[in-house]
């Protein structure tokens, strides 16, 4: 890295130059701010990312674990075609809230539904209703659960699908065994299960700018 450059600094130039003005995902930020919400949505360029990733699965239907208050949603909902669908789950109640307002704004609140409560529950709810197939699915709420969401989207995916986590690599933590850290503990134990699962292709990146050192784990299932 060039001395005294902030990692900052290249994400707001990548966005400059990558990603038009977007007045309805700055809403969505500065209504979860104004709600409380902690500030850990995914970065511009990262949304960005996800929405071309979801655009090159060619997605019709995408799985997202953990709302917050919708910014990722967004860029994930925008991929779909007229008909697609998007399921969120979210723990938090209010945060819930603050989501189905910033999807009404951004226009994708038609193909989105929001399931409130312990991911485990809306997980075991979606397989017992048997529905199709996603063909994209967005990890992104408690570390701790992280093998638990990962076998559900499994069970809830079919050859093809792209199965994206984030927050992978913990400014370097998951190098740690011997860390006490449940959040880094739930990703060693991510890494490990994908390993071990023949179905997955798998990579991780280590991402840094405008977030602090983290990373995606991007996986496809292959059968």
């Amino acid at each position: 890295m060039a001395d005294g450059v902030d990692p900052g600094a290249v994400d707001a130039w990548i966005e400059a130059k990558l990603l038009e003005s977007d007045p309805a995902l700055d809403a969505a930020l500065a209504a979860n701010e104004a709600g409380g919400l902690p500030a850990i949505d995914v970065a511009p360029v990262q949304g960005k990312l996800l929405h071309l990733l979801a655009r090159i699965a060619g997605a019709r239907r995408i799985l997202e674990i953990g709302t917050l208050g919708g910014y990722s949603t967004i860029w994930l909902a925008r991929a779909l075609p007229p008909e697609g669908r998007l399921v969120t789950l979210e723990l938090e109640p209010h945060h819930a809230t603050v989501a189905e307002a910033n999807l009404a704004r951004a226009g994708v609140a038609d193909r989105c539904a929001i399931r409130v409560g312990p991911a485990a529950d809306s997980l075991a709810a979606l397989q017992e209703e048997a529905q199709a197939p996603f063909d994209l699915v967005f990890i992104d709420a408690d570390k701790e659960g992280n093998v638990a969401y990962l076998r559900a989207a499994l069970v809830l995916s079919r050859p093809g699908t792209v199965i994206v986590v984030d927050n992978v690599v913990r400014a370097g933590g998951v190098l740690d065994p011997a860390s006490d850290d449940p959040r880094i503990i739930g990703t060693r134990a991510l890494y490990d299960a994908v390993a071990a699962e023949p179905r997955l292709s798998a990579t991780a990146l280590q991402t840094i700018g405008a977030k602090p050192w983290d990373g995606f784990l991007i996986a496809l299932v292959t059968g």
